[in-house]
């Protein structure tokens, strides 16, 4: 299934807004190259969840504001790709545990693998020391601080696990919205707030 070129694959799915963070991919795959040594294809693919193009990528992406709903061939793919090493980021552009986001894609998870099989996992995590190390688990937006949302700065994320290995990581966070800006302002930043993408990348890569 995986290549050995990192592509920031978008899933396209027919139930919501798939097309968030417009900028967000171009800014991740610039901090690949400014940090990593890991070979990159240039260009953010876009590829709907009903295809067999699914299968050819080594990470997805699938983000949204509103309705989680796969239809049945979008389910069997996503259960598929999932069970067979794939690796999806799914992060809530609502940044609301209550929003329909939210609860319309852990519902859709519950039908898919199973009830309870999406989980907190711990701060402890390789996820948090697969590239850079983050002591106190995923780092807060400025949207969780800006009070939007539920008003809540979530102190975990979820996932579930094929074989002790992520398979869907599951952020209420909102850090789309936090790295979507042109790669080229990340120089008036204090501290560059991509590198989290870095070790989410990292940990799907298996480097």
């Amino acid at each position: 299934m995986k290549s050995s070129k990192f592509s920031f694959t978008r899933l396209r799915y027919l139930s919501g807004d798939w097309d968030t963070d417009v900028r967000m991919p171009s800014n991740i795959l610039n901090s690949l190259v400014e940090y990593t040594s890991i070979p990159i294809e240039p260009q953010e693919k876009i590829v709907d969840l009903s295809s067999q193009d699914l299968f050819q990528a080594p990470f997805c992406y699938l983000s949204g504001h509103k309705l989680v709903q796969f239809n049945a061939t979008e389910n069997a793919h996503f259960k598929k790709y999932v069970e067979n090493g794939g690796f999806v980021f799914v992060d809530d552009c609502n940044h609301d545990i209550d929003g329909l986001f939210a609860k319309s894609f852990e519902a859709q998870m519950g039908q898919t693998f199973g009830a309870g099989r999406l989980k907190k996992i711990p701060n402890t995590h390789d996820l948090y020391k697969s590239f850079f190390k983050f002591e106190k688990g995923p780092p807060t937006t400025g949207f969780e601080l800006n009070g939007w949302g539920d008003d809540i700065v979530h102190d975990y994320l979820k996932a579930i696990e094929i074989n002790g290995r992520i398979g869907v990581l599951y952020s209420n966070k909102d850090y789309g919205c936090e790295w979507d800006y042109d790669f080229r302002n990340k120089r008036f930043l204090s501290e560059d707030n991509t590198k989290f993408g870095v070790n989410i990348i990292a940990y799907a890569m298996g480097s």
